[in-house]
């Protein structure tokens, strides 16, 4: 939370009236960040790179930036996925941000007035985050130490509450004292799609309908359009919805359709070479598929992959299921409220979806036993 808070902040806090020349300005001492910083600057649907040069541990760059943006700071050994080192901050053009530390656990910001606020802001939460990050590195090292995921994931999810509520009370309590404060625009907003209207709600409104607006604003326009495409999704994919119909063309680049099928329980898998998860599924998947053959067919639904890397990916895992692609512009993950990777949704012989089940999750296949298993 305090590293999202910066990275918000940082971004969002240089958003000071617009300086004519639209220009960012930022500094940076970051330790073990190496010799090139790499900004990642969103234009349109694409990233512009601008490559920041360090001397000595130190950086200084402007950027041109017409209106707040989130911008990242990527190492180059990130981009070459060697390790993971960047972090996230919002640029407002007229403003300059400086950063010290460690860009990986911990940095502190200063600058102008609004940065100072949101130095104050981090350390203000400094100890209940501390709780929160010791608490999940301890389950990191007992699940090394060998200790099941599954008992760890139910222990997570039954004290990170506890946690989560005392950083989001500290948040609450900021606000409230410093409603004044730009800064408490930013805390209000790494509150969450469920409390952030309420964090705002307690700004003055000056900040409100200041600056800070428009940035703001676009975070709870895409938490609602998220809530309503989960709720789209979550009616698509719901037991007793008859299945959309649809035709793809099969490994072997003969039509195939969803209708044809009917008649027999259909396990529809949305998947992708790219889908570490699905990958990791694939042995899991081939046991039940021989398992319970004859019960149920699987038709794999390949999604945002080239037809060659699809082609060669159920070569390379001998996949013995039927096979679609499903190419970009198909209306196929539309209808069916894919929002995830693998989604997995069976359907009734009658052509009703009887589950759906979104992830690589063991309860899949306890599912499978249930309904298969008594046949």
């Amino acid at each position: 939370m305090k590293k999202t808070i910066a990275a918000l902040s940082l971004l969002f806090a240089a958003q000071g009236a617009f300086a004519a020349d639209d220009v960012f300005t930022l500094k940076g001492e970051l330790k073990d960040f190496g010799d090139t910083v790499v900004a990642m600057i969103p234009n349109g649907f694409e990233f512009q790179r601008d490559t920041i040069l360090v001397k000595n541990g130190k950086f200084t760059t402007t950027i041109k930036v017409d209106e707040p943006k989130d911008i990242y700071l990527v190492s180059m050994s990130t981009l070459h996925r060697k390790d993971n080192k960047q972090l996230k901050i919002v640029a407002v053009p007229g403003e300059t941000a400086e950063l010290k530390g460690d860009a990986v656990t911990d940095y502190q910001i200063s600058g102008t007035k609004f940065y100072q606020q949101l130095g104050q802001l981090n350390r203000q939460l400094a100890s209940t985050q501390k709780e929160l990050d010791t608490f999940t590195e301890s389950l990191s090292k007992r699940l090394k130490a060998g200790e099941e995921r599954s008992n760890l994931m139910d222990e997570y999810e039954a004290k990170a509450p506890m946690y989560e509520k005392k950083i989001n009370d500290a948040i609450f309590d900021f606000i409230k004292k410093h409603a004044s404060w730009e800064a408490s625009a930013v805390a209000a907003v790494t509150l969450g799609k469920d409390q952030i209207e309420e964090g705002i709600s307690y700004l003055s409104n000056t900040v409100k309908n200041g600056r800070m607006k428009n940035y703001y604003q676009k975070v709870v326009k895409a938490y609602k359009d998220e809530a309503e495409a989960e709720a789209k999704s979550k009616a698509a994919q719901a037991t007793g919805v008859v299945a959309p119909n649809f035709t793809l063309n099969d490994i072997n680049g003969k039509p195939l359709s969803l209708a044809s099928l009917k008649g027999k329980y259909v396990l529809l898998d949305f998947w992708g070479s790219w889908c570490i998860w699905c990958i990791r599924g694939i042995p899991k998947m081939k046991e039940y598929y021989k398992k319970y053959d004859g019960k149920f067919e699987i038709l794999g639904i390949d999604c945002n992959d080239t037809e060659a890397k699809w082609k060669e990916a159920v070569k390379k895992y001998e996949l013995p299921w039927l096979h679609v692609y499903n190419p970009r512009g198909s209306k196929v993950l539309a209808d069916y409220g894919i929002q995830g990777f693998p989604t997995k949704i069976l359907i009734g012989p009658d052509g009703k979806i009887v589950k759906t089940i979104v992830g690589e999750d063991e309860s899949f296949y306890k599912f499978l036993d249930d309904t298969f298993g008594k046949k």
